[in-house]
């Protein structure tokens, strides 16, 4: 699998990049979940078929799938984003993915990429637990507020990686904030938050992460000192007193005289 960043930078190997073919498994995989549901779930209304569509197809769920591929060993990336981690990302995985999809589809048909996606769904520990919380948030929102939900998400780098902020309004007042490696996460986890606040019970509570336990500080013992300090002694040097010459007697009787112009002093 060919990520656009190894292709540009080595367009002698492999000029082209799998985009193309994620475009076409992200529409096969769309058709394949819309018939699988229909099909199985027949007294589900459209929200619920929508939101139950949207966990077998987001990002959590498809990384999964291509990991139990090892599908990030496979991925021809730039040497930036691969130095970065970009074989563990949950969204070139995710793309990864749909691409290979796309290429069953190809080189198969409909019905080889509609089992090939299920068997690979089917074998998934616990299918369908990443909810899509941004979906689930419009309709409350729109049924309590009549508006539709709208994000201010921003980036700002921590350390070598970047983190993003997401706040969540539905009118003037913020509903809730999320943080996430994406702006994709960041969206998500502020939507769950909104939901919390909103009362809405369909929300499992997020665990909180464990702490690491604080390590007892032991007391520095001081350090014993090698040598004294060393004390700058001041020298005031004071210069020897000069002999004052002899004074000339002044001669008797004379006037004294100004000393700026030399004038008799009257």
């Amino acid at each position: 699998m060919t990520h656009s960043s190894f292709a540009n930078e080595s367009p002698h190997q492999s000029p082209r990049d799998n985009e193309r073919l994620e475009y076409l498994g992200d529409a096969v995989l769309q058709l394949i979940t819309a018939e699988y549901l229909y099909k199985h779930h027949p007294g589900a209304t459209e929200g619920e078929l929508t939101q139950t569509r949207s966990a077998m197809v987001n990002t959590n769920t498809l990384a999964q799938m291509a990991e139990q591929l090892d599908l990030g060993s496979y991925l021809y990336l730039g040497k930036g984003i691969a130095k970065g981690g970009g074989r563990n990302l949950k969204s070139l995985l995710a793309n990864g993915f749909e691409a290979v999809l796309g290429a069953v589809f190809l080189d198969a048909g409909y019905d080889a990429a509609y089992h090939y996606y299920l068997n690979r769904y089917r074998s998934l520990p616990t299918p369908a637990q990443d909810e899509n919380f941004k979906g689930r948030l419009q309709q409350v929102a729109q049924e309590r507020f009549g508006q539709t939900p709208f994000y201010d998400s921003e980036g700002a780098r921590v350390g070598t990686q970047r983190e993003y902020t997401s706040v969540v309004f539905a009118g003037a007042e913020p509903l809730g904030t999320g943080h996430g490696a994406t702006k994709q996460e960041a969206e998500q986890e502020a939507a769950r938050a909104a939901l919390q606040s909103l009362g809405d019970g369909t929300v499992p509570p997020v665990s909180p992460k464990a702490g690491r336990a604080p390590r007892p500080r032991k007391r520095r013992a001081p350090t014993p000192r090698t040598a004294a300090p060393v004390v700058a002694e001041i020298v005031s040097i004071v210069p020897e007193a000069q002999p004052e010459p002899a004074s000339e007697p002044e001669p008797p009787n004379e006037p004294g005289r100004s000393r700026q112009f030399g004038e008799p002093i009257e």
